[in-house]
């Protein structure tokens, strides 16, 4: 917990002072805020969830999680599956299955004891597997992957810089009216009007992912004489609110190019999950981007 006399120190965040870290590892923090937002699940086609009283759970090495209170939960629907697991942080959970007339989703929903000094009440809350339910609102706005980290902040901004994309060798890509997505903790993204891109290269893949600050993506393959590079550019035909100057703008992924040049200034290559081979989508597919022939190959889709 910050000590009253250095709460004017470091960012003004409220909530930090109420942490409370774990003595056996001290550093290690979880704390919920209060979610003024009505939020919603679907599951089975049925909603399993409403309230207007849920918390946003953050803790060390975890994407937010929202938990809803068992009052606006649908407990009759629910059945002990027998499954249980432990945390060492937040105690033992017990999980539920949904049942319906349509069959059962199994362990879609778990809760925490709390029985841990240090961590918050939460016996009293549960949560649900996000990608074994059908959807998940806010208010009346789908949202995706993960709840939005209220401390991750995502800036779109026009930009004259003079910016270049090379690949195989060649001058892909070249603008002066880029806009630049700056979200925190990740690295600077390029989003190009898609007529500054050498005409003829982007061919439509049928890859999509989905990123909770910037809605669903779609991509291009890159072709490149007798080369193809899959599902190097993406773009968000209909970004969230946050990301939407980046709408219908093309970016390549930093990773995989050759390089990417601001101002005569080549940009380090950035060190991202997927780069160093990780499965996560944020927002590129694929732990690895190689270039494979085009003729005689069948392109693998990702993701």
């Amino acid at each position: 917990m910050r000590h009253a006399h250095l709460r004017g120190r470091g960012p003004h965040i409220p909530p930090l002072d109420n942490v409370v870290q774990y003595d056996f590892e001290p550093g290690y923090v979880l704390f919920p805020t209060a979610v003024p937002k009505r939020l919603r699940v679907e599951a089975g086609g049925i909603t399993i969830a409403d309230t207007i009283h849920g918390i946003l759970l953050n803790e060390s090495d975890h994407v937010p999680v929202y938990y809803f209170p068992l009052a606006d939960i649908r407990t009759d629907l629910m059945a002990e599956s027998g499954h249980v697991s432990h945390d060492p942080f937040k105690g033992t959970a017990t999980y539920y299955s949904l049942e319906t007339p349509a069959g059962s989703i199994e362990n879609l929903m778990w809760r925490f004891d709390g029985a841990v000094d240090g961590c918050p009440q939460l016996s009293g809350y549960a949560s649900f597997d996000w990608p074994k339910a059908d959807r998940w609102f806010e208010e009346d706005e789908e949202i995706f992957v993960h709840p939005r980290d209220p401390f991750r902040r995502v800036d779109v901004l026009p930009s004259s810089r003079h910016v270049q994309i090379w690949l195989g060798g060649k001058l892909v890509a070249e603008t002066r009216r880029a806009h630049l997505l700056f979200e925190t903790g990740l690295p600077t993204r390029y989003y190009l009007p898609v007529e500054d891109v050498v005409s003829g290269i982007l061919r439509p893949s049928a890859t999509v992912s989905r990123c909770p600050y910037k809605g669903w993506a779609n991509y291009y393959n890159v072709m490149l004489g007798e080369m193809i590079y899959p599902d190097l550019v993406w773009y968000y035909p209909e970004p969230v609110h946050e990301s939407a100057r980046a709408r219908g703008l093309v970016s390549f992924a930093s990773e995989f190019v050759d390089k990417i040049v601001v101002d005569g200034q080549e940009q380090p290559r950035p060190v991202t999950a997927f780069s160093l081979g990780s499965d996560r989508a944020d927002p590129h597919p694929l732990a690895a981007n190689l270039a494979v022939p085009a003729k005689g190959e069948q392109v693998a889709i990702h993701g």
